[in-house]
């Protein structure tokens, strides 16, 4: 019996296009998170360790970038997104493990192909990993006194931010994390589709700088930004060249960091990445009775 020839949609290669379309992008998608999955304990907690400290050099990046931003404020942003996209970039090309990225195993987790435990377990340790990877890339970052830079203007600048991710409300916050994870596991999903290094770059810095600048809120980032800015609350020169009142660096402190900025930018993520994205393109390309009522 003859197959059918699959759709041009399928066949990006018909169209002279050295890249992977929506629909093969789907398969890789579900293929790669499979993998993942299967990863043993030790080398995912590594690799998420790796891509907590990669994110964490991307924010620092972003800080110094934009300090003294004399463009004005949205060129500053723009310029801030750039160079904040050296996180992912190291992330997706060098290897390494994000919790954001990987709510798209939801795609493999949808087709059976991952179960509920994996699917929960490889979040936890890569959230873990994530997590220690950023504090410890702040408290190298904090011992190198890089905050003292242009006269403690770089610590100025930690400083506010920290302060300003803390002062969100839990609503505000989830809505952020949700819009800033649909940015990133989109640069996920294209970066997948891309072929070459410089495709992979490319298709990874769009998406990024968007949601840095226009303020979408990243649990992985934020476990670097605000313990720098709790370790630069206690050094009066970075305190001083900030200029924020004595009020607001009392809202300054873990348990708001906790409640009131990862907690709810962590559900948010967890829904832009996992619903939004990877929900959305495995109903639109892989569901089973897309694929013939047969899941792979």
């Amino acid at each position: 019996m003859s197959t059918a020839p699959a759709p041009p949609s399928d066949r990006p290669e018909a169209a002279g296009l050295d890249l992977l379309l929506p629909p093969q992008i789907a398969r890789a998608c579900e293929d790669v998170g499979a993998r993942k999955s299967a990863m043993d304990v030790v080398t995912m907690a590594v690799l998420a360790g790796l891509a907590g400290a990669f994110i964490a050099l991307g924010a620092m990046l972003f800080t110094v970038v934009i300090t003294h931003g004399e463009l004005g404020f949205g060129p500053t942003r723009l310029l801030g997104g750039v160079a904040f996209s050296l996180g992912l970039i190291l992330v997706l090309l060098a290897g390494a493990e994000l919790f954001t990225g990987n709510t798209l195993v939801v795609m493999a987790w949808a087709n059976r192909r991952v179960s509920t435990t994996r699917l929960l377990r490889g979040w936890a340790i890569v959230y873990a990993g994530n997590f220690v990877g950023a504090v410890l890339t702040a408290l190298l970052v904090y011992a190198a006194r890089t905050w003292t830079l242009d006269a403690n203007a770089v610590g100025a600048t930690a400083l506010t931010i920290g302060v300003s991710k803390v002062g969100l409300s839990f609503g505000q916050a989830i809505a952020l994390g949700v819009l800033c994870n649909v940015l990133v596991t989109l640069a996920v999903w294209l970066s997948l589709g891309a072929r070459s290094f410089g495709g992979k770059v490319v298709a990874i810095v769009f998406p990024i700088t968007a949601f840095v600048a226009a303020g979408f809120e990243h649990s992985i980032a934020n476990m670097y930004f605000v313990p720098l800015a709790l370790l630069l609350k206690g050094e009066p020169a970075a305190v001083a060249a900030s200029g924020l009142s004595p009020e607001r660096l009392g809202t300054l402190t873990w348990g708001d960091f906790l409640v009131r900025n990862l907690v709810p930018v962590t559900i948010g993520n967890v829904i832009g990445g996992a619903l939004l994205v990877g929900g959305v393109y495995w109903f639109v390309y892989l569901r089973p009775s897309r694929r013939g009522g047969a899941t792979p």
